[in-house]
This record gives structure tokens, sequence and C-alpha cells, in this order.
């Protein structure tokens, strides 16, 4: 079931994905920004300061779940030797390095006024920087390495060891005194952020998982056309 992947067939539908993704993201940014940047309300503290929430905790959001989906893509193409698997991680991983970086620049911006520097040493803050320097390591595997079994065994390694962190980022707020705050929207308890910052964060979240799909659909049919282009018509 798994070595069933015909590139050729596959393209035929992911080619076409990319311009209604691109629609509905810019849809949806649009009424986004307009929740989060005119409709919210001012924070009683931050003032306009929080605004930059809606980009940042996004961000942080899909970098995190993103390293995960490519964590589990890789496992599985180690272990079933699917080679659609590995391309899918391959094509996840860019996206993910994205936001994980504007996570930590909007950080940063954000710092400055709100704990009047621009950079700490914060658990959460060096946590998502360690995730950065996966992602960057997980990419450069992938340009280093030509024989393809290395390079699966070793981006499956660092993809595993880096998941690790996933969990340290999310609770290094309860475990150290940390600068940062702790969770303002919870799955499993009570939720303190106001529905009024809720929505605009929930539809900013939605744009954001649409415009990493694109970047994703970008990567993914570019690696099918190398494919294509060597004359196969299956993986």
């Amino acid at each position: 079931m798994f070595r069933s992947f015909e590139p050729n067939k596959i393209f035929a539908i992911t080619s076409k994905a990319p311009k209604y993704v691109l629609f509905t993201f810019i849809v949806v940014l649009t009424i986004g920004l307009t929740e989060a940047l005119i409709l919210s309300p001012e924070d009683y503290k931050q003032s306009d300061a929080v605004r930059i929430m809606y980009v940042h905790v996004p961000s942080a959001w899909i970098s995190l779940g993103i390293f995960l989906s490519l964590t589990l893509f890789s496992i599985g193409s180690y272990l079933f030797k699917n080679k659609n698997f590995a391309l899918i991680s391959k094509s996840l991983a860019p996206s993910g390095l994205v936001f994980n970086i504007i996570a930590l620049v909007t950080g940063s911006i954000w710092g400055k006024p709100t704990w009047g520097t621009w950079w700490a040493w914060d658990a959460r803050i060096t946590s998502m920087l360690i995730l950065a320097l996966f992602y960057a390591m997980y990419l450069l595997a992938w340009r280093i390495y030509e024989d393809k079994d290395n390079v699966v065994k070793i981006t499956s390694m660092i993809a595993i060891i880096g998941v690790i962190n996933l969990p340290i980022i999310k609770y290094s707020v309860e475990w150290w005194n940390t600068l940062h705050q702790s969770s303002s929207v919870n799955v499993l308890s009570d939720t303190t952020i106001h529905i009024s910052m809720l929505i605009p964060l929930a539809i900013m979240t939605a744009a954001f998982a649409l415009f990493s799909l694109l970047i994703f659909l970008m990567k993914y049919n570019t690696e099918l056309i190398k494919i294509k282009n060597k004359g196969l018509d299956r993986l």
C-alpha cells in the first residue's frame, strides 16, 4: 500500500492545488488582519503592542506542528522504506523554518516594549532557537548527502532528536521561572484569553496554516518535477 505512489498521478492533483490554496489564503488573511488590526481591542497593559501576538503565536504553533509532522513522516520513511514519506517531510521543512524564524523575530520585537530588551536567554526563547537549529540541520543534511539511503537515516535521526525539544518548548514556562508568560490558550484547561482576541488569533492561525500548505505544495511539486525529469514513474 505504501509503495504504490506514482508521481505523475499525484502531480496531476497537487499542481492544481496551489492556486486554490492561494485564493483561500488571501481571503482568510484579509479577514484575519481586519479582525487583528482593527476590530480586536487593545490590551489594558500592552496597548497596541499586543497585536504582534496575532503573528507571533500562530507562527510558533505552525512551526511546532510542522516539525512534529515532519518527524512522523521521517519515521515512516525510515520504517517502511517509503520514499514519498521522505519527500513529504523534506517539503515540509522549509515552511517550518520560515515560521520558526518569524516567531523568533516577532517575539524579539514584542519583547522590547514588554520586557525592555530585544533578546533574553529565556527558556521558551532559547528552546525555540534550538528548534530553528534543528530545522537548519535537517535541511542542510538533504543538501550535503547525495546517497538517498544515508540522507533518510540522518534526517530521521535529526528529526527524532529534535522532536524531544517540542515538549520542552511547550512546558518551559511551567518548568522554569521565565520572562515568557504562560499559555493563554489551552485545549485541556480553561482558556484565559478573551473571545474578542481569540477569534482573530484563530483566523490568523488558519491563514498561516494555509500559507504553510502553499509553501509545502510548491516545494513538493518541485520535487515531483525533478523525479519526472529523471524519467521515473514510481518512487
